[in-house]
């Protein structure tokens, strides 16, 4: 399996930097987890977009999504698309089609003849498994200030898990339990009145990789205006593994 970065930022993008989005290799398979704003690009130069295998959407907030229309784009109007056309399974919640087209479309009119699934298999996310290919793919709910999802990715004894947007919560610390990889939502260092059901602190995402004894820490969607190297010393602190901070174009052989 190997993971590579093609965007890390949290909630906005900075220079040069994308916000979330990640390509999973694995079993023959690639898997895009999030389409944040500047993703689509960034995925171009490691994956040609119609030979993904699945899309995957924690949630829907743009900087998990915003690109999700770029690729709309490409896999519609591309002048050389594969025959047999396929549409691609799209993984994301309930709503996902409704509030696709909507950012999308450009006016009522054109959301009115606006057809995303005829490009995509749309399949909302709930807690359990499923597959893509040899590939299995565990759910869980995640606490956030709208529906939102961590994934566990696994294929031939190893496993990586992207947390999506949470805080804290048991139902993280079991799936992430025992993975290789833990790829965990960081967004800034401990602050007092932070707002609830938001984002992980540094340290927090650290202490939920000890608890669930995860082999590696990546640090992912830290805000652009975070301490970037104040995060990753907290996570430090309440996690003694290998800890890292995600970067555009790191890759991970797991």
């Amino acid at each position: 399996m190997q993971l590579t970065v093609l965007g890390c930022a949290g909630s906005a993008p900075g220079p040069d930097l994308p916000t979330s989005g990640y390509l999973v290799e694995a079993g023959g398979v690639r898997i895009a987890v999030e389409l944040g704003g500047g993703v689509f690009g960034a995925l171009q130069r490691y994956c040609d977009p119609f030979r993904l295998g699945a899309v995957l959407l924690s949630h829907l907030h743009l900087d998990h999504c915003a690109d999700f229309s770029a690729l709309t784009t490409y896999l519609r109007h591309h002048p050389e698309p594969p025959t047999p056309a396929k549409r691609l399974p799209v993984f994301a919640p309930a709503h996902a089609p409704t509030r696709l087209a909507n950012a999308h479309a450009a006016s009522e009119e054109e959301l009115a003849t606006l057809r995303l699934a005829d490009t995509y298999d749309f399949v909302p996310l709930r807690a359990g498994r499923f597959a893509v290919g040899d590939v299995s793919i565990d759910v869980a709910p995640m606490r956030h200030i709208c529906e939102a999802y961590a994934f566990r990715i696994a294929v031939g004894g190893k496993s990586l898990v992207f947390t999506g947007d949470t805080v804290p919560c048991p139902e993280l610390v079991e799936l992430a339990r025992g993975a290789d990889l833990l790829l965990a939502d960081a967004a800034w260092r401990e602050q007092a009145g932070r707002a609830n059901y938001l984002h992980m602190s540094g340290h927090e995402a650290g202490a939920v990789a000890a608890e669930a004894g995860v082999g590696r820490l990546v640090l992912t969607h830290v805000l652009p205006w975070s301490d970037r190297d104040g995060v990753l010393g907290d996570a430090v602190e309440s996690f003694t593994g290998p800890v890292s901070l995600a970067e555009p174009g790191a890759v991970y052989a797991i």
